[in-house]
C-alpha cells in the first residue's frame, strides 16, 4: 500500500477480478418478479375500463386555503349587494328542492330512473 492507505490501481483490478459474486438474472426476469407501482396502477386502471368506469383528473380550488376563503367572502359580498339579488335567491330557493322534504316525497312518487351507468362488482 501507498501513503494514505490507497492501493495501486493494478492491485485494485486484481482484487476485482477475484471477487465472487452471484451470476446476475437477466433484467426481463428481474421485472417480471416484482411488480412495479406502474404495473399496479396499470392494472387498477384496466379493471375500473372493463367496468365501464372511465379516469378524470381534474385541478380544483383548495377550499382550505386563505386565498379561497377571502375570495369566497368577496364573492358572497357581491351577490349581497346585487341590484338582482332577490332574484337570484329566489332562484336558488326554487332549486333547493334536491335537499328538502320535496326531494324525499319525490322518491316515494316517482319511479327509479334507469341508470346509464354501469355499478362496479366488487
Amino acid at each position: 500500500m501507498n501513503r494514505k492507505g490507497k492501493r495501486p490501481a493494478a492491485q485494485m483490478r486484481a482484487k476485482a477480478a477475484t471477487r465472487k459474486t452471484k451470476p446476475k438474472a437477466p433484467r426481463a426476469a428481474k421485472v417480471a418478479q416484482r411488480s412495479t407501482s406502474r404495473d399496479k396502477v396499470r392494472a387498477y386502471r384496466k379493471r375500473m375500463r372493463a367496468k365501464g368506469m372511465r379516469l378524470v383528473q381534474m385541478w380544483l380550488p383548495d377550499t382550505s386555503s386563505p386565498e379561497f376563503a377571502q375570495q369566497a367572502h368577496l364573492d358572497s359580498l357581491a351577490i349581497a349587494n346585487s341590484p338582482t339579488e332577490q332574484e337570484d335567491q329566489a332562484f336558488i330557493d326554487s332549486i333547493q328542492w334536491l335537499t328538502s322534504e320535496d326531494e324525499a316525497e319525490l322518491r316515494r312518487t316517482e319511479p327509479e330512473p334507469e341508470r346509464w351507468w354501469k355499478e362496479p362488482s366488487d
